[in-house]
């Protein structure tokens, strides 16, 4: 994993549902990258729409959402255009972006061990350091929580 609190993410890029995103690019501006494990799933729908109603909040207090998985740009954009998502979501398949933010972890579903994405959500300040970051999440009232956050960076 080679992301901390406080230390400067290092730069990535990644395909996505609105073109290439590369975080350098984003400097000046706030970033919340969250993670969840599959596209068209209970908890990630949850998930995803409670960020599609914070939206505005986000973007008013200058931060840019972004969504992460595995799953291709064809299924980011069906999951995208079913729940009326206004930010991008970003397809990691080779788990690059994964890797970097330490989010692959085993777990167990129906008696197996299965390597997938933990729930994970990252709050990246305006110079590119990170901010703050919530590990093994539970989405209800976390969405509203990293709003919070978010409006407390400068």
């Amino acid at each position: 994993m080679s992301v901390a609190i406080g230390r400067k993410v290092p730069d990535f890029s990644a395909a996505s549902t609105g073109g290439e995103v590369r975080l350098s690019t984003l400097k000046g501006r706030k970033l919340v990258l969250f993670f969840y494990p599959k596209d068209n799933t209970p908890g990630c729908t949850n998930e995803a729409g409670d960020f599609r109603e914070l939206h505005a909040a986000f973007a008013e207090a200058g931060a840019v959402v972004l969504g992460v998985s595995r799953d291709s740009l064809k299924s980011h954009e069906g999951f995208k255009g079913k729940l009326g998502l206004p930010y991008e979501l970003v397809s990691d398949p080779d788990e690059a972006l994964c890797e970097q933010f330490g989010v692959m972890k085993l777990k167990t579903m129906y008696g197996r061990q299965v390597r997938g994405i933990e729930r994970s959500t990252f709050v990246i300040d305006t110079v590119g350091k990170l901010a703050h970051e919530w590990r093994g999440v539970k989405v209800p009232g976390h969405v509203a929580e990293v709003l919070e956050v978010v409006r407390s960076i400068s």
